[in-house]
Order: C-alpha cells, then sequence, then structure tokens
C-alpha cells in the first residue's frame, strides 16, 4: 500500500470516528473506563493447589456489590467484597468518579473469603454501616462475619467505620453467603435472616435423601432477632432460627423478602442449589415460619442461584425471577445439561422434594387461590418460557427493575464461570486421568465459560426481548454480584458489576440523554421511624395515565450478594406526571401524596401518616363468576393412575401418552331427570358415575366390579353418553387408549354398554367393531342424516411407535329393533382418515351451515384438519381452507360463533407458548423417525433450531436430546460420536446415514400457540393467538357459553400436562382460565379472583351440565387430581 493511500485511510478514520462514536453511545449503557472511575477493583483469584474448582466446589461464586450514602452527600457509594483480594469501599466525587478510601476508612477483609454484603444502618444512627458474609475458610474463626459501622466523616471528610459484628451478636461463622435485612416481627426494629452454603461430606448435595428438617445440617440458614440492648445503648442480634423453625437444610445462594401472602408479615424466599428445595418460609405471625414452597409454587429452578422480586406485568403483585444455568446455544447446552432421567421425578416425589429444572425461572403470580369457594394464598405460575428468559447459562444476578424508563420491570442478568466442570468432555477426561494426572494438568483441561451479560427489555406482555446488544452487554466477563443505583442522580438506574479476575464493570445509563421524550421518572426517597429510618419494608404504589399503576417494595437486600439503592424508582415513559403515590409503611400506616410533576425525586416521611391502616392487604371478592360447590354436593372423587414411564419404551418422546385420561361425560343416566357425570378410569382402576340427586348433592357409583379389575388394562380416554337405540335412555362408549401396552393388542378394543333407564349397565361389545388403535375420544352425530346416532372415533397414536400416524374410524349405527349394532365404514365414506394421524380431539359441526355435520379434527403435527361431508361422504377439504400450511400440536376444540356474524367459529387449543420448543415458519419444531437401527425398536429424534454456539450465533437445526439420550435409543450413536463435543456440534442430518435421512418419517409443527379459528366464509378460515394468559400452558378442556349474560361467547379452559419429558419440565402453569368475549372475536383473561376458577393440577376434560335448581354447572377432570363442580353464580359480573 503507498503512503498516498495510508494516508486517505487514516483520514477516512478520523471522519468517520466521530460517527462511530455517536453510534456507540446510542446503546442504553456505556461501560465507564476505569481510568475514568477510578474504580479498579478486581476479584483476583489465581489457581493453586488449594485454591481452585477440584478441591472448593464454591470458589468461584463471587463476591457482592453493595450500594450506599456513606458520606451522607447524595451521592450513591460502593463497596465491593473480595474473595482472596481485599475487599474495597470507594467514595463518589461526581460524573463518574470514585475515590478508593479503602485504607482510610478502617475496613481491612485481609484473610477473609467475604462473599456477600448488607449496606443497612443497624444502629439508626443515620450512617450507613456495611455487614459482611464470610465464607469457605475451614476454621470458624477466619470465616466470622464482619460489621462495620460507620462512625461518621473525619476530618478529611471521610467515613471511616469499626468492626464490631460480636458486639450486636452478628459474627456468624455457619458459611454466610449473604443476609437480609427486614422487620419479621413487625416490632419496628431489623431483624436479619443469614443464608448459609456450606459442602459438607456428611450431608451430601448430590444424592436425593430425606430432607433434613431439624438444623443437623450446617448448611442452614439462620433467623437474628433484633433486641435493643439499654446498656450498649444498640441493638444485639440474638439467633432464634430453631425457635421460629427454621431448621430446613439448603445450600443457599439468595434470599428475597416480600410479603407473599399480603397479610401485612414479611416472608422469606431462599434460592438453593443442588438437589435441596428452595424454601419459602411463611411467616406465622407468632415468630414462627412454615416453609410452604411447594403450596405456592408448582416447580422451581434446579440450582437456584441470584432471585428477585418485582411486579413484571404492573398488575399490582410481586412476581419473582430465579436463576439457573441452562445455557442459550445447542453447543454449550450439549456440552453442559445433564441427560433426561425419569428417577429425578420418581426420587422427587419418593423424598418430597420440589419439582426443579435447569432453567431460568419467570414466577408469575396469579393472585390469590379459591379453594372451596374460600380465598386462598396466592399460586405462581412459572413463564418463564413464554417470556423468553430461561437461558442465560451459568447465571447470577438478576436485576429486575425498569431500566430504561418505559413504566416496565426490565431484566439483567450477570453470568460468566471461570472453571466449567459441568463440561461432559471434560468429566469423561478426569475420571479417567484422576489417578495418573496432575491437579495442575487436570484443572487446565477445564472449559471457561466467559460470557457477556443478558440485558432483556419488558415488552408488556409478559414476554421479554433480548437486548443486550443494543443496551451495550457486549464484554464477555465473569460477572457475579452486582447492583443497580442511579449513580449520577439524573433519573435513570446505571449499573456496577463484581468481576472475577477483571476489574469490575461500571455501566452508566444513557436513557435520559438518548430519549428524554420518554424516559420521564419519579423517585420517592423513604424517612421511616427511628428504628427503621430507610422504611426498609415499606411498599410505595403509584397511579397515572389513566389507571395505571405501579408498586415497588423497599428490599435492598437483593439479587446475588448485592444491596441496590433503596430509593423507589419508577419509569413513566411519555407521562409527564403522576396522579399519586401511596405509601405503605410496614406498621400499616398509609400516605398518600397527589398530583405530583414527573422528573423529580420526592421525601416522604411516615411522620406524616396521618391514617392507619389495615396490615392485611388481601382483598375478597364476592362477586366472582363462578363458584366451587365440589365439597358442598358431596363429591370427593380423585383419580388415580399407576405412573408408568413411556420413556423407557421410547427414550426420546416429548410426552407421555399413558396419562390422557380420564375422559369425561354428562348426562342424564339414570333417569330422574337431572344431569349426571361419568368419569373414566385408568387400568385396573373403573370408570365412575356421579348421579346428582335433587337436593343438588352426587352419589358415587362404580361402573366395574371390583373382582375384574384386575384384569383391566386399558385407560378410558374417551367417554360418550348417547342413545344408542333410541329407547330414551343414555348409553356409554368408552374409547380406550394409553400406552402402557404394545399395539394391536385386544387391550385397546373399545367398549359399549347399554343402559337399561335406571343407570345399570350391560355390556355388550359384539355391537361395536374391533379397533385396537389407542384412542383419544369418541364423537357423536347422525352424519348420514337417517335419525340415528353415528360415531367417530379418534386415533390417537400407535403405542410404541411415536409419532406414526394412526387412523381415525366412523361407525355407523346400524341399529335395528332389539338390536344395537355399529359399522365400521371408514374405508367407504372417509377413506381419508386412514392414517391421518395422531387425533387429540375431534367435534362434528356443520362449518359450513350446509346441514350436514362435517368432521373438524385438532392433532399433533397436524394442520387443524376439516373434512367436508357431502351427502354422508367426508372429503378432506384442508388444503382450501387456509389452514393447511399452519401445523402444530393441537388438543382440543370447542365451537361457537364467537364474532356475532351468524357462522360458526372454533377455539382451537395448543401447546402454547411457554416450552422449551418454539416454532415458527422458518424454524419449525420437527420428529425424524423410523426404525434407524433395524433392531425393531422405533426411533424418533426431535429437532428444533438454535443458534450453534457462543462463537457462531447462526441458526441451525440441532437435535432436542443431548448425546447420552441418543444413545439410550440407538446403541451406535455411541461409536458415531465418540465424545460430546462432536455430537454438539451435529446437526439433526448428521445423526443419520443419507439413506437413513432421506427413508425417515418427518414431521413438522410451526405453530405453537393456541388460536381462535375464525369462519372467514366461503370455506376459508383464519387462526388468530388467543391472549397471553391462554399461551402459558397446554390447553385440553373448553367449555364455550355466554357465562357473564352480555350476549358474548366467552370460555372456560382446563388444561396443563405433567407427563412431558424430565428435561422440559411439566407444563403446569394454567389454573383454570376464563376468557371473556366482545363479541367481535377478542377475549380478555379474568383473574382467579374474577373468575372463581381453579384448576390447578394436570388438567383433562371440562363439560357443563344443569344442577337440580337449573344452574349451569362445569365439571373438570384432572390426571391424578380431584375432580372440580363449579356452578355458575346466579348474578355473574358484567
Amino acid at each position: 500500500m503507498t503512503y498516498l493511500k495510508i494516508t486517505r485511510l487514516f483520514l477516512l478514520i478520523l471522519m468517520l470516528f466521530p460517527f462511530l462514536s455517536c453510534q456507540r453511545e446510542n446503546t442504553l449503557f456505556q461501560k465507564v473506563d476505569s481510568s475514568r472511575s477510578g474504580i479498579h477493583f478486581r476479584n483476583d483469584i489465581i489457581e493453586n493447589d488449594s485454591i481452585n474448582q477440584l478441591d472448593i466446589e464454591n470458589v468461584y461464586n463471587g463476591g457482592g456489590v453493595g450500594i450506599g450514602d456513606f458520606n451522607r452527600d447524595g451521592l450513591p457509594d460502593i463497596f465491593f467484597t473480595g474473595n482472596v483480594v481485599q475487599s474495597k469501599i470507594y467514595l463518589s466525587k461526581d460524573n463518574f468518579r470514585f475515590n478508593d478510601i479503602t485504607s482510610e476508612s478502617g475496613i481491612n477483609t485481609d484473610g477473609k473469603w467475604c462473599r456477600g454484603v448488607a449496606v443497612v444502618d443497624i444502629n439508626s444512627d443515620g450512617w450507613m454501616d456495611i455487614y459482611i458474609s464470610v465464607t469457605l475458610k475451614k476454621k470458624p474463626e477466619e470465616r466470622r462475619n464482619l460489621l462495620y459501622m460507620n462512625q461518621g466523616l473525619n476530618a478529611d471528610q471521610i467515613p471511616f467505620f469499626k468492626e464490631d459484628a460480636a458486639g450486636y451478636g452478628l459474627d456468624d461463622d455457619g458459611h454466610t453467603t449473604q443476609a437480609a435485612f427486614f422487620d419479621y416481627d413487625n416490632d419496628g426494629d431489623l431483624d436479619v435472616y443469614l443464608i448459609a452454603n456450606e459442602i459438607n461430606e456428611k450431608f451430601s448435595p448430590y444424592l436425593f435423601r430425606p430432607v433434613i428438617k431439624n438444623g443437623r445440617n450446617p448448611s442452614t440458614g439462620k433467623l437474628y432477632r433484633n433486641d435493643w440492648c439499654d446498656s450498649l445503648n444498640h441493638p444485639v442480634f440474638t439467633d432464634v432460627s430453631a425457635a421460629a423453625g427454621i431448621q430446613t437444610e439448603g445450600y443457599g445462594h439468595s434470599a428475597s423478602i416480600t410479603d407473599f401472602n399480603n397479610d401485612g408479615w414479611k416472608d422469606i424466599y431462599v434460592g438453593n442449589d443442588f438437589f435441596t428445595n428452595d424454601l419459602l418460609w411463611i411467616n406465622n405471625r407468632d415468630g414462627t415460619f412454615t416453609d410452604q414452597l411447594t403450596y405456592y409454587f408448582k416447580h422451581t429452578s434446579a440450582n437456584t442461584m441470584g432471585n428477585d422480586i418485582g411486579d413484571v406485568n404492573n398488575d399490582g403483585l410481586q412476581d419473582m425471577i430465579t436463576l439457573d444455568m441452562n445455557p442459550e446455544d445447542n453447543y454449550r447446552k450439549k456440552m453442559m445439561l445433564p441427560a433426561s432421567s425419569y428417577q429425578l421425578y420418581q426420587y422427587t416425589e419418593r423424598y418430597n422434594y420440589s419439582y426443579q429444572y435447569v432453567r431460568n425461572s419467570l414466577q408469575l403470580n396469579q393472585g390469590n387461590r379459591i379453594e372451596n369457594d374460600s380465598t386462598g394464598p396466592p399460586v405462581f405460575s412459572d413463564i418463564g418460557y413464554l417470556a423468553g428468559i430461561t437461558a442465560t447459562d451459568w447465571s447470577w444476578t438478576p436485576m429486575l427493575t425498569d431500566f430504561d424508563n418505559d413504566g416496565y420491570r426490565d431484566l439483567i442478568i450477570s453470568n460468566g464461570f471461570p472453571k466449567d466442570i459441568t463440561d461432559h468432555d471434560f468429566a469423561m477426561f478426569r475420571s479417567k486421568a484422576y489417578k495418573v494426572a496432575s491437579k495442575e494438568e487436570i484443572l487446565s483441561q477445564v472449559p471457561v465459560v466467559k460470557l457477556h451479560n443478558y440485558a432483556f427489555r419488558n415488552n408488556g406482555n409478559l414476554t421479554f426481548s433480548d437486548v443486550s446488544d443494543e443496551w451495550g452487554m457486549t464484554t464477555p466477563s465473569f460477572s457475579n454480584g452486582s447492583a443497580y443505583a442511579d449513580l449520577d442522580n439524573d433519573g435513570d438506574l446505571d449499573l456496577v458489576m463484581n468481576n472475577i479476575n477483571d476489574e469490575a464493570s461500571l455501566y452508566r445509563n444513557y436513557s435520559m440523554e438518548n430519549h428524554p421524550e420518554k424516559s420521564h421518572f419519579i423517585r420517592i426517597a423513604l424517612n421511616g421511624e427511628d428504628t427503621n429510618l430507610h422504611g426498609i419494608g415499606s411498599l410505595v404504589t403509584i397511579f397515572y395515565d389513566n389507571g395505571k399503576k405501579q408498586v415497588w417494595e423497599n428490599s435492598p437486600f437483593r439479587g446475588y450478594l448485592s444491596t441496590v439503592e433503596s430509593t423507589a424508582h419508577f419509569g413513566l415513559g411519555h407521562v409527564g406526571s403522576v396522579d399519586s403515590v401511596m405509601v405503605r409503611w410496614q406498621d400499616g400506616k398509609i400516605h398518600t401524596v397527589k398530583e405530583l410533576p414527573s422528573d423529580q425525586t420526592i421525601t416522604i416521611n411516615i411522620s406524616e401518616a396521618l391514617k392507619p391502616g389495615n396490615r392485611d392487604r388481601n382483598s375478597h371478592r364476592n362477586d366472582r363468576l363462578f363458584r366451587d360447590i365440589t365439597k358442598q354436593t358431596g363429591i370427593n372423587y380423585t383419580h388415580r393412575e399407576t405412573d408408568f414411564v413411556d420413556f423407557n419404551i421410547q427414550k426420546l418422546l416429548p410426552h407421555k401418552f399413558s396419562e390422557y385420561g380420564p375422559g369425561i361425560a354428562a348426562g342424564d343416566i339414570d333417569g330422574n331427570g337431572l344431569d349426571d357425570i361419568v368419569v373414566g378410569g385408568s387400568a385396573n382402576n373403573s370408570a365412575m358415575f356421579f348421579l346428582q340427586q335433587t337436593d343438588g348433592t352426587f352419589i358415587e357409583k362404580s361402573l366395574l366390579s371390583e373382582s375384574i379389575l384386575s384384569s383391566k388394562l386399558r385407560d378410558d380416554t374417551g367417554m360418550l353418553l348417547f342413545d344408542a337405540d333410541n329407547d330414551g335412555d343414555l348409553d356409554l362408549y368408552i374409547a380406550s387408549g394409553g400406552y402402557e401396552n404394545e399395539n394391536n393388542t385386544s387391550i385397546y378394543q373399545d367398549h359399549f354398554y347399554t343402559n337399561n333407564g335406571r343407570g345399570e349397565f350391560t355390556e355388550n361389545n359384539e355391537a361395536i367393531s374391533l379397533n385396537h388403535n389407542s384412542k383419544s375420544c369418541v364423537r357423536a352425530a347422525d352424519f348420514d342424516r337417517d335419525g340415528d346416532t353415528d360415531l367417530f372415533i379418534a386415533g390417537r397414536v400407535d403405542p410404541w411407535h411415536y409419532p406414526r400416524p394412526v387412523s381415525s374410524i366412523i361407525l355407523r349405527n346400524d341399529s335395528s329393533p332389539g338390536k344395537i349394532k355399529f359399522t365400521d365404514v371408514t374405508a367407504e365414506i372417509a377413506g381419508e382418515l386412514l392414517n391421518i394421524g395422531l387425533v387429540c380431539d375431534a367435534l362434528f359441526t356443520d362449518f359450513d351451515n350446509d346441514g350436514w355435520p362435517d368432521l373438524l379434527l385438532a392433532g399433533e403435527w397436524m394442520p387443524v384438519t376439516m373434512l367436508k361431508n357431502v351427502n354422508g361422504r367426508f372429503r378432506n377439504i384442508t388444503s382450501s381452507t387456509g389452514l393447511s400450511d399452519i401445523t402444530g400440536w393441537w388438543n382440543s376444540i370447542v365451537s361457537g360463533d364467537f364474532d356475532n356474524d351468524g357462522d360458526t367459529d372454533y377455539i382451537i387449543g395448543n401447546l402454547g407458548r411457554n416450552s422449551y420448543f418454539k416454532a415458527s415458519e422458518q424454524h419449525p419444531v420437527s420428529v425424524f423417525s423410523g426404525d434407524f437401527d433395524n433392531n425393531g425398536s422405533y426411533d424418533a429424534f426431535l429437532s428444533h433450531y438454535l443458534p450453534a454456539s457462543q462463537d457462531e450465533s447462526t441458526i441451525k437445526e440441532f437435535p432436542v436430546h443431548g448425546r447420552d439420550d441418543a444413545v439410550k435409543q440407538m446403541i451406535g450413536m455411541r461409536s458415531k460420536f465418540q465424545n460430546y463435543r462432536s455430537y454438539a456440534t451435529a446437526t439433526i442430518d448428521q445423526l443419520f446415514s443419507s439413506e437413513q435421512y432421506k427413508s425417515s418419517l418427518v414431521l413438522r409443527s410451526n405453530c405453537f400457540s393456541s388460536s381462535f379459528c375464525r369462519n372467514e366464509g366461503n370455506g376459508k378460515f383464519s387462526l388468530i393467538a388467543l391472549p397471553v394468559e391462554a399461551q402459558i400452558s397446554v390447553i385440553k378442556g373448553m367449555v364455550a357459553d355466554d357465562f357473564d349474560g352480555d350476549g358474548n361467547l366467552d370460555i372456560v379452559i382446563n388444561g396443563n400436562d405433567w407427563g412431558t419429558e424430565v428435561l422440559t419440565g411439566r407444563y403446569d402453569a394454567l389454573n383454570g382460565l376464563v376468557l371473556k368475549g366482545d363479541g367481535k372475536g377478542n377475549f380478555s383473561a379474568l383473574s382467579i379472583a374474577e373468575s372463581g376458577i381453579y384448576i390447578p393440577g394436570n388438567g383433562r376434560g371440562l363439560i357443563s351440565l344443569k344442577s337440580s335448581s337449573g344452574k349451569l354447572l362445569l365439571a373438570a377432570g384432572q390426571n391424578r387430581g380431584p375432580l372440580k363442580l363449579f356452578e355458575l353464580v346466579k348474578n355473574p359480573v358484567k
């Protein structure tokens, strides 16, 4: 290159530099260089023979960040804990410049392995103190926690501190991770909960065993009560753990304090690592606590790191985020995640653990539950998959707050790990090399996980968008404890992160500079009582912009190892004022300030709170749409089923097929003019009748005698009450299903029973054709318009040969007087039902209004399928309806004119969007199947699209399951992929030979949204996704009716599926749901408190019937759960 060319290039770079700089400044955050900030703290950990990941499991758990105004100059200062290195304190000057005052401050942590930091005014003298959690050292005296009491300013205006943990009773030596200060006994002062994490060989955290609940495990959290000491003129803390009932073990990383049940008393959520459950200590209001984790949360993260609490959807209810170690890209997933093992479920249930999954969880607070028509505590639903935040790799701190000032809480997550000993190839190497290689050689083989931190913007609809690049979170790091504060008092929140083996990260937020017109805010500082000057425990609510609200709880000890600022921060977006701010202090007092302009910080004093309030914030509604009358009607039935492991047959199934019962149906069984209920039984269990009496109660009666149950090997998946012989009573058809037995056996034969008119049934299987498929449902209609009732029987699955398609059949009613007979006429009138697919639900419906009942089918790996009845013959017209290219895992159908235009529309239940499986037209979920190794076992490999690796963001189609699971299904995979790395880079086509790949049965699904199927007329239909609240789990049963009397059809939903593959985790987020229709095809979700519908279990069918007094009833079936009955309230909410 010539000198002239070099000169021109240099000038071009100079010209572009301002533009490039401007582009970088448009990111939300800008990293402030240490040369400017003066913050040079590094949490360096140099491996040696005694300090390393092999010998000390928690060596890389990192340090925390504490925010506090230590010199009372109005600017937040920063404290970093160091593990091997000295902890540091930095005093803010201005404009992101800080002074290291550690040597002048009197703080010295040399020789201590410091973990978490709590910044709190512990003696209420107006000066912020520092409580440091110390851990890891073997000698107890070397791991006593430190309490640095702020003595005020010295002559140089520098705050100085005196260590006095022993004097305050807080020199605990129990491997403390972090401390959370709060007022648990409502006496006005601050008590403290200490999180413990000690890995002790005597109490292995890696094995299932009975949970230790008596305090014997040293890795058990502690509760200290604040007791004032007159002689010392300051509080002394007393360990009251045993008296409070806090004795359950856990390898704790984090704790969040909030009032979960809104009774005015603070509760404790503890995030625990390894097999130990997270803990939810509910305050009993008498000085004791009870762990009620599984009552509030259906499952949790498996290895909970940090956690945080905040209201993500601005409904006034506190939601929760917990972090785990699930990677985003395919390579890391395949190298790190464990094999699927159903024994995890079995041991979980055997030892009464909670269900746990290796992923981040976003637990949405669904509000108070309704049980037996009484208001109970709130129930939480994990919507992490729906939200898009489950996979952020080895994660530590979640920060759930509004970073872009748009009025919704965003999420930033710190992550990274210097030595990933979970890497599968390293584990193989370690197991072979341990006796011959040196420790140094072994450690050199451990992969490094240095990742960028993640930023997610809240979209305001329960979903988040990954904006890591746009927000400037691009620097790879080993980030642990992190905190936020408005460091420059400009109205947006800045970030501080404690990094291992790198300088700490300081990020400046440019919301106010980049977009001042949509970054309005209001901030509230609290002045509390003398014993709680900062009002910790208070709840602040703002009301603005025509009914919008936000809530914030003053609990600064949050995330992971850290303390955030204790000033309430609310983003307002474009809104320039606030209607009112309401502070509810922990003692129940309320203070309201009205009509405030935005973009300011106000201070609210408890002394101005004139109105004493009630601590209990629960609302008890009496205007629910439905009420649960199960108990009052005498129904006390729980469906029973043996836990069959389908995955032992085909290792890579996405879900079980042995748990799709019970079928459920309603009608007048015993001829007394009242609607009754029949619920199907599983193998070795009878179908049960519930016969309604004139007083509205139900009497339970078994269909089968006890003596024959041992030979009943089928599941009653489809139930139909209908008049087969036109004699005026209801006969019973039971479609048999399941997966427990080989295909094409008589076990799957259906059963037909005739009714004598008094509810006494006689089996008459000569009346029906042989059909040895495993089935889902049976539906009835007079398809040939000859005056009797014909049947459609849906084939669900070919047992042990998933996903090979199966046939559904049509049985024509050819009965004559005194003889009931159904004939299989499928080949004659509906040949396209041969191997139609895996049908989950069906509906006879006249979708074209020509007077002939057509067929609508919903199925797995199928489009919504329409078969038109042409004079008694069925023709598949799906290709002309506009639906043929939209395939899903459709489960259920309900019909109605939902847009009031005179034709029939449909609601089609699907998998939903709260799943590991993400499907789109561009990136479908697929299954490749066949007997690839010719061993007589049918193989099915699922695939999906993921980024290839951290270094290659290209989206490719990879197998869903890991190498270990693939080897279980096909032993040849072991030799083909001799290490995990080779498998982790293999796309789905590379698993097979070209011949295998070409000969495989390939099915694809590109839509998992439960949808409104709008009838557009002229044989055309369109699918519109239901509201997001209906996407949080699988929809199984539905009933449509005008429940609220406004002239528009509404929908009640029953759902979930607990039979999923173990690593995917149970689909359990639904609790039943009511969607209120507006008559235009739009729907809005009602809360549990509004609807009165609460069906939290493994929901299946949902049917309507009439009570003896004429009221509408809904009966909900649950697999291995109770039958529930709901009554429509006489004067429903409009």
